[in-house]
């Protein structure tokens, strides 16, 4: 016990979706003493994706650059360094994948044990499902017909057990994310079922890794600070058997590991940071704590966990008709407006030749002005823009409708708009719905474990012991933000951090204060009726969004959620941002009142005295 208490297990997150770059594994391979490497390949979009894929060939469904780039070229490697690899590259076919991955080796004429994890793919369920009349978890939908996913959201205990049954390298379907790190620490340290806030330590550790490089300097708030994109390193969490970690990356690489760069990444795609819902536990993460104990070294601990709830999550993607998008350059003086006019124009043509054919009307159309800041709403800053690529988005439920569209659109360099130029491109594609809702868990079979052509089900999920317990109650800061004396004004991005992300129609915008001293100020300015007029032009019919405000007080920071903001989720979404990464640029410049003195000396130079 005293060995175990003691080791230290280092787990390397090496992608942030299954497109990510091919450095990332030849980077952690070279990292010395590292244990595990997990690679994130599935999003909620992704799943659609792969579905597709399997209904075109029956072998296909799962992540290819797992075998031809991230992992594959580098199991001889793998081997020599007795490396173990957990990834959820399985899709929709993890059996497909795990044989693929077994002929590879033997090929090779290595030694290494594949497991594969499933009983996620709920699609033979989908007339009962219907049948039971699940609607959307957060719009209200009905079930939706042509589905071409159906996956329930796994843990890590199945993971766990099958690296105790001996995998080398376990490839998963639907897991949840976090579980491709919590898997390990289960498996490494013996926590149980009931050790909640140990399984709420290992998720953090995996909510952490999961993005990759997003939590070592990508999409940081503070670019300028971070050296050397082209080589950014990936992350290690240096990981105990108490669930405090140390997020680290390899020595000489690019990027940048602070106290900055791990709450932003801590808060991303996260709603109430202190009732974190996954499938082994309930995290609380309002208490954790942030320690910069060296260079690109930050100690992270204080996460705790409560029982589990006894549903799992389920992604059902569908079907949901075709959409043809044009992007059409137009430059001259007045280009929004001639945009606007030549948009207007052509959806009312290609409605023409529809209704002459007798097919329906689009379902949506929209235009977006790509360079005009029309993503801003009120705070746009676009000046007499003479340059800008108009987006044109046309949704029909045939595909005979959308290519009306992408035909016709053409006319407007020669017929409309004076200074439009050649298209940049034209596609027709069908569209992915997204459908989430959730699911007893005892009405979902076991997961089931298959290694060495032998599959058990891997122990059935049991009810906490006294069943489910209430969310925890939200934690509050005493501090009103008031202050004596002159006022000034600063844009919230001298005082913070921020970071976005989508989680199907809505999206979150965390606020990390600077300095603890700042956050008051943070709260005083933030709040939810001042964030929701800020997002205004994300509402329906000219009504701000609803947020929702979260404290955490562990790392001095606000998290802010904005519902019903991205209609359609990332598949579907017609605006210049679905996945939401930009919704925390646009707070940057939120006016915060703060003391006269504190404004002064955050003033640019050549500002001050001003």
């Amino acid at each position: 016990m005293a060995g175990r208490e003691q080791k230290i297990v280092r787990i390397g997150g090496a992608t942030a979706s299954f497109s990510d770059t091919a450095l990332s594994v030849p980077q952690l391979l070279a990292a010395p003493d590292l244990d595990y490497m997990i690679l994130d390949y599935l999003a909620e979009g992704s799943m659609g994706i792969f579905g597709r894929m399997q209904a075109a060939d029956p072998e296909a469904g799962f992540g290819g650059d797992f075998l031809t780039v991230h992992i594959g070229p580098y199991l001889r490697d793998i081997a020599a360094r007795g490396l173990k690899v957990v990834a959820n590259a399985g899709g929709v076919n993890p059996a497909g994948l795990a044989r693929a991955l077994e002929a590879m080796i033997a090929e090779l004429g290595l030694s290494l044990t594949v497991a594969y994890v499933d009983g996620d793919d709920l699609r033979p369920d989908v007339p009962q499902l219907r049948a039971a009349g699940h609607r959307d978890m957060f719009t209200g939908a009905p079930f939706p017909d042509n589905v071409i996913s159906a996956n329930a959201y796994f843990g890590a205990f199945p993971i766990a057990e099958a690296l105790a049954r001996g995998a080398d390298i376990v490839v998963t379907g639907r897991v949840v994310d976090s579980a491709l790190a919590l898997g390990p620490l289960i498996h490494e340290y013996g926590w149980s079922e009931q050790q909640y806030d140990l399984l709420a330590a290992g998720t953090l550790a995996g909510h952490l890794l999961e993005c990759g490089a997003q939590v070592t300097g990508g999409t940081f708030t503070d670019w300028r600070d971070v050296p050397d994109w082209a080589n950014i390193g990936f992350p290690i969490a240096e990981c105990r058997a108490d669930g405090s970690f140390v997020l680290t990356k390899p020595d000489g690489t690019g990027g940048l590991v602070s106290i900055g760069t791990v709450a932003e990444q801590l808060l991303y795609e996260v709603s109430d940071p202190a009732d974190y819902i996954v499938a082994d536990v309930r995290c609380d993460f309002s208490g954790v704590a942030l320690e910069q104990i060296g260079p690109d070294r930050v100690r992270v601990s204080g996460a705790r966990g409560n029982p589990p709830t006894a549903q799992y999550k389920v992604c059902v993607t569908f079907d949901a008709g075709w959409r043809a998008t044009a992007y059409q350059p137009i430059l001259g003086e007045d280009a929004a407006e001639k945009a606007a006019r030549q948009a207007e124009a052509l959806f009312a043509r290609a409605r023409a030749l529809l209704r002459a054919r007798n097919l329906p009307d689009f379902t949506a159309t929209d235009t977006v002005m790509i360079g005009a800041e029309a993503s801003y709403g009120d705070h746009a800053r676009p000046g007499a823009a003479r340059e800008i690529i108009c987006k044109l988005v046309a949704d029909h439920p045939e595909k005979a409708g959308a290519d009306i569209f992408a035909r016709e659109q053409w006319a407007g360099i020669s017929g409309m708009a004076p200074g439009t130029s050649i298209n940049l491109g034209t596609q027709v594609l069908p569209m992915t719905g997204i459908f989430l809702f959730l699911l007893d868990k005892a009405a979902v079979a076991a997961p089931r474990v298959t290694i060495g052509g032998v599959t058990q089900a891997a122990p059935p999920w049991l009810p906490p012991q006294g069943g489910d317990v209430p969310a925890p109650a939200a934690p509050a800061f005493a501090d009103d933000g008031a202050f004596a004396g002159p006022a000034g004004t600063v844009d919230l991005m001298q005082l913070a951090w921020a970071r976005s992300g989508d989680k199907g129609h809505l999206f979150n915008v965390a606020v990390i204060a600077r300095r603890a001293d700042y956050l008051p100020f943070l709260r005083a300015a933030l709040t939810v009726e001042a964030v929701a007029r800020w997002y205004r032009h994300f509402g329906r019919n000219g009504v701000p969004p609803r947020v929702d405000r979260h404290e955490v007080p562990g790392f001095h920071a606000l998290n802010f959620v904005v519902h019903d903001a991205l209609t359609g989720g990332i598949n579907a979404s017609t605006r210049l941002d679905p996945a939401a990464k930009g919704m925390a640029q646009m707070l940057l410049r939120f006016p915060v009142a703060v003391p006269a003195a504190l404004a002064e000396a955050l003033a640019p130079a050549g500002r001050k005295g001003a």
